[in-house]
Protein backbone atom coordinates (compact mmCIF):
# COMPACT_ATOMS: atom_id res chain seq x y z
CA UNK A 1 0.00 0.00 0.00
CA UNK A 2 3.03 2.75 0.90
CA UNK A 3 4.22 2.15 -2.71
CA UNK A 4 0.91 4.51 -3.73
CA UNK A 5 1.68 7.33 -1.16
CA UNK A 6 2.57 10.77 -3.37
CA UNK A 7 5.45 12.30 -1.33
CA UNK A 8 3.22 14.42 0.69
CA UNK A 9 1.02 11.26 1.69
CA UNK A 10 4.76 9.67 3.61
CA UNK A 11 5.63 12.79 4.65
CA UNK A 12 2.11 13.21 6.09
CA UNK A 13 2.97 9.72 7.85
CA UNK A 14 6.23 10.40 8.91
CA UNK A 15 5.36 13.76 10.25
CA UNK A 16 2.64 11.93 12.26
CA UNK A 17 5.55 9.77 13.72
CA UNK A 18 7.29 13.02 15.03
CA UNK A 19 4.47 14.19 16.28
CA UNK A 20 3.99 11.11 18.64
CA UNK A 21 7.44 11.37 19.79
CA UNK A 22 7.51 14.98 20.85
CA UNK A 23 4.27 14.28 22.85
CA UNK A 24 6.56 11.55 24.32
CA UNK A 25 3.56 8.63 22.97
CA UNK A 26 3.98 5.26 22.44
CA UNK A 27 2.06 4.90 19.81
CA UNK A 28 1.28 6.79 16.35
CA UNK A 29 -3.07 7.50 16.33
CA UNK A 30 -5.49 9.48 14.35
CA UNK A 31 -5.07 12.59 16.63
CA UNK A 32 -0.75 12.52 15.34
CA UNK A 33 -2.22 11.93 11.59
CA UNK A 34 -4.64 15.25 11.94
CA UNK A 35 -1.72 17.56 13.08
CA UNK A 36 0.90 16.25 10.73
CA UNK A 37 -1.72 16.86 7.62
CA UNK A 38 -1.97 20.39 9.61
CA UNK A 39 1.70 20.99 9.43
CA UNK A 40 1.40 20.14 5.13
CA UNK A 41 2.05 22.99 3.35
CA UNK A 42 1.94 23.04 -0.95
CA UNK A 43 -1.11 20.44 -1.87
CA UNK A 44 -4.62 19.68 -2.45
CA UNK A 45 -5.34 19.02 1.36
CA UNK A 46 -3.28 21.70 2.65
CA UNK A 47 -5.79 23.89 0.06
CA UNK A 48 -8.69 22.46 1.60
CA UNK A 49 -7.35 22.76 5.15
CA UNK A 50 -6.71 26.31 4.69
CA UNK A 51 -10.14 26.83 2.84
CA UNK A 52 -12.22 25.30 5.29
CA UNK A 53 -10.65 27.83 7.65
CA UNK A 54 -8.75 24.76 9.79
CA UNK A 55 -5.43 26.57 9.86
CA UNK A 56 -6.38 29.52 11.64
CA UNK A 57 -8.07 27.34 14.01
CA UNK A 58 -5.24 24.99 14.84
CA UNK A 59 -5.08 26.11 18.37
CA UNK A 60 -8.66 25.44 18.90
CA UNK A 61 -8.52 21.63 17.23
CA UNK A 62 -5.45 21.44 19.41
CA UNK A 63 -7.50 22.34 22.35
CA UNK A 64 -10.61 20.05 21.30
CA UNK A 65 -8.10 16.88 20.98
CA UNK A 66 -6.51 17.70 24.21
CA UNK A 67 -10.12 17.72 25.99
CA UNK A 68 -10.68 14.32 24.40
CA UNK A 69 -7.80 13.20 26.04
CA UNK A 70 -8.33 14.09 29.55
CA UNK A 71 -11.77 12.25 28.93
CA UNK A 72 -10.27 9.24 28.16
CA UNK A 73 -10.59 9.68 24.20
CA UNK A 74 -14.46 9.23 24.98
CA UNK A 75 -16.33 11.10 21.56
CA UNK A 76 -19.46 13.42 21.96
CA UNK A 77 -21.19 10.66 21.28
CA UNK A 78 -20.10 8.38 23.73
CA UNK A 79 -20.26 11.20 26.67
CA UNK A 80 -24.12 12.06 25.18
CA UNK A 81 -25.33 8.99 25.69
CA UNK A 82 -23.66 8.52 29.12
CA UNK A 83 -25.26 11.86 30.15
CA UNK A 84 -28.31 10.17 28.73
CA UNK A 85 -28.44 7.63 31.27
CA UNK A 86 -27.21 9.53 34.08
CA UNK A 87 -23.47 9.33 33.91
CA UNK A 88 -21.74 12.95 34.10
CA UNK A 89 -18.60 12.11 32.41
CA UNK A 90 -17.00 15.21 33.53
CA UNK A 91 -18.07 15.18 37.09
CA UNK A 92 -16.06 11.70 36.71
CA UNK A 93 -13.07 13.04 34.83
CA UNK A 94 -12.70 15.58 37.84
CA UNK A 95 -13.06 12.76 40.70
CA UNK A 96 -10.27 10.38 39.22
CA UNK A 97 -7.78 13.63 38.56
CA UNK A 98 -8.54 15.08 41.78
CA UNK A 99 -7.05 11.64 43.02
CA UNK A 100 -4.46 10.65 40.49
CA UNK A 101 -3.54 13.87 38.68
CA UNK A 102 -4.68 16.16 35.93
CA UNK A 103 -4.32 14.66 32.53
CA UNK A 104 -3.94 10.87 34.06
CA UNK A 105 -7.16 9.85 31.58
CA UNK A 106 -4.74 11.32 29.04
CA UNK A 107 -2.48 8.20 29.25
CA UNK A 108 0.63 11.36 29.46
CA UNK A 109 3.93 8.75 29.13
CA UNK A 110 6.03 11.69 28.50
CA UNK A 111 8.17 10.23 32.14
CA UNK A 112 8.56 6.74 30.55
CA UNK A 113 12.08 5.77 28.81
CA UNK A 114 12.03 4.74 25.31
CA UNK A 115 13.55 1.37 24.66
CA UNK A 116 13.18 1.49 21.10
CA UNK A 117 12.86 4.10 18.47
CA UNK A 118 9.86 2.44 16.68
CA UNK A 119 6.60 4.05 17.03
CA UNK A 120 3.64 1.21 16.53
CA UNK A 121 -0.06 2.52 14.84
CA UNK A 122 -3.26 2.29 16.72
CA UNK A 123 -5.64 0.21 15.44
CA UNK A 124 -7.46 2.97 14.66
CA UNK A 125 -4.43 4.83 12.61
CA UNK A 126 -3.79 1.48 10.44
CA UNK A 127 -7.70 2.04 10.00
CA UNK A 128 -7.16 5.76 8.69
CA UNK A 129 -4.42 4.47 6.30
CA UNK A 130 -6.77 1.67 5.24
CA UNK A 131 -9.71 3.93 4.75
CA UNK A 132 -7.51 6.30 3.11
CA UNK A 133 -6.76 3.43 0.02
CA UNK A 134 -10.42 2.56 0.02
CA UNK A 135 -11.35 6.39 -0.49
CA UNK A 136 -8.62 6.82 -3.22
CA UNK A 137 -9.63 3.70 -5.63
CA UNK A 138 -13.17 4.73 -5.20
CA UNK A 139 -12.12 7.78 -6.73
CA UNK A 140 -10.51 5.80 -9.25
CA UNK A 141 -7.24 7.89 -8.49
CA UNK A 142 -4.11 5.67 -8.66
CA UNK A 143 -2.42 7.09 -5.48
CA UNK A 144 -2.97 7.65 -2.27
CA UNK A 145 -2.33 11.54 -1.30
CA UNK A 146 -2.78 13.60 1.46
CA UNK A 147 -6.47 14.89 0.45
CA UNK A 148 -7.54 10.95 0.93
CA UNK A 149 -5.98 11.24 4.39
CA UNK A 150 -8.08 14.16 4.98
CA UNK A 151 -11.53 12.51 4.13
CA UNK A 152 -10.12 9.47 5.78
CA UNK A 153 -9.66 11.20 9.10
CA UNK A 154 -13.42 12.51 8.39
CA UNK A 155 -14.99 9.24 7.24
CA UNK A 156 -14.40 7.31 10.23
CA UNK A 157 -16.13 7.75 13.41
CA UNK A 158 -14.49 9.10 16.52
CA UNK A 159 -12.81 12.18 18.09
CA UNK A 160 -10.41 13.33 15.41
CA UNK A 161 -14.05 13.29 12.91
CA UNK A 162 -15.71 14.83 15.67
CA UNK A 163 -13.41 17.51 16.44
CA UNK A 164 -13.22 18.17 12.44
CA UNK A 165 -16.84 18.37 11.98
CA UNK A 166 -16.89 20.86 14.51
CA UNK A 167 -14.79 23.00 12.69
CA UNK A 168 -17.10 22.91 9.81
CA UNK A 169 -14.90 19.95 8.57
CA UNK A 170 -16.87 17.10 7.57
CA UNK A 171 -16.69 14.60 4.98
CA UNK A 172 -19.12 16.46 2.55
CA UNK A 173 -17.17 20.06 3.12
CA UNK A 174 -14.22 18.21 2.67
CA UNK A 175 -14.57 16.65 -0.30
CA UNK A 176 -16.58 20.09 -1.70
CA UNK A 177 -13.15 21.76 -0.89
CA UNK A 178 -10.89 19.18 -2.69
CA UNK A 179 -13.20 18.24 -5.72
CA UNK A 180 -15.96 21.07 -5.84
CA UNK A 181 -19.71 20.26 -5.87
CA UNK A 182 -20.70 16.92 -7.29
CA UNK A 183 -18.36 14.55 -5.43
CA UNK A 184 -18.49 11.07 -6.39
CA UNK A 185 -17.49 9.36 -3.10
CA UNK A 186 -20.40 10.22 -0.93
CA UNK A 187 -21.07 6.51 -0.32
CA UNK A 188 -17.83 6.12 0.65
CA UNK A 189 -18.33 8.15 3.73
CA UNK A 190 -19.64 5.18 5.63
Amino acid sequence: MFERFTKGARATVTGAVTHAERAGSDSVTEEHLLLSLLDQEGSRASFAVAALGLTDRRASIETALAEARRRGGLTKADTEALAGIGIDVGAIVARVEGEHGEGVLAGDRRNRRWWSGHRAFTGGAKSILEKSLRIALGRRDRFIGEEHLLLALTARPGVVADVLADHGATYATVERALYGTGGQGQALAG
